[in-house]
C-alpha cells in the first residue's frame, strides 16, 4: 500500500466501525496513527491486518483483555504456543457453561411457549416472571384462574 488510509479507509479494509476503531486506540488494542500535518489519522497495512485480527477475536468471544494477551503473543513469533492453548481451553470450558445454561434457558422457555391466554393477566411468561402460578403449565384451566 503505497497511499496512507484514512480512518474511514481503514473502517472499510478492515470491516470494523470508526467508533471501535477509535475506541480501539483509546483501549491501546490499536496503537495511536500517525497523523497528517492537517491532523487526520494515517493507517497502514499493519493496522489493517491488527484491526482483522481483533475483530475476528472478537467474533470468537474473546474479551478485550484476552486479545490483548493474544495481540502481545502474535508480536513475539518465537515464543511457546502454550498461553494462548489455555486461553482458548479456558474459552472452550466457557462456552461449554454457555451451552449448558442456553439450553436450561430453552427447556424452561419452551414449558412457557404456548400461551392460549387471552389476558396479561394469566400469561404464563408473566406470571413465570412475577412468581405467581395462576395458568403455569399444570394449572387445572389454560388461561383462567385456578377455581
Amino acid at each position: 500500500m503505497d497511499k496512507p488510509l484514512t480512518i474511514s479507509g481503514l473502517s472499510r479494509e478492515s470491516g470494523v466501525n470508526l467508533e471501535t476503531i477509535r475506541f480501539y486506540e483509546r483501549s491501546e488494542l490499536l496503537p495511536p496513527p500517525r497523523r497528517s500535518a492537517a491532523g487526520y489519522r494515517h493507517y497502514d497495512e499493519a493496522d489493517i491486518r491488527r484491526l482483522r485480527f481483533i475483530r475476528r477475536g472478537r467474533e470468537l468471544g474473546f474479551s478485550l483483555e484476552e486479545i490483548r494477551t493474544l495481540l502481545g503473543l502474535a508480536a513475539q513469533p518465537h515464543s511457546p504456543c502454550a498461553q494462548a492453548d489455555q486461553l482458548v481451553q479456558a474459552h472452550l470450558l466457557s462456552i461449554d457453561a454457555r451451552i449448558r445454561d442456553l439450553q436450561k434457558m430453552k427447556v424452561e422457555l419452551s414449558k412457557l411457549a404456548g400461551c392460549t391466554s387471552a389476558e396479561a393477566e394469566h400469561c404464563r411468561l408473566l406470571e413465570a416472571l412475577d412468581s405467581r402460578e395462576c395458568c403455569s403449565a399444570g394449572s387445572a384451566r389454560e388461561g383462567a384462574p385456578p377455581s
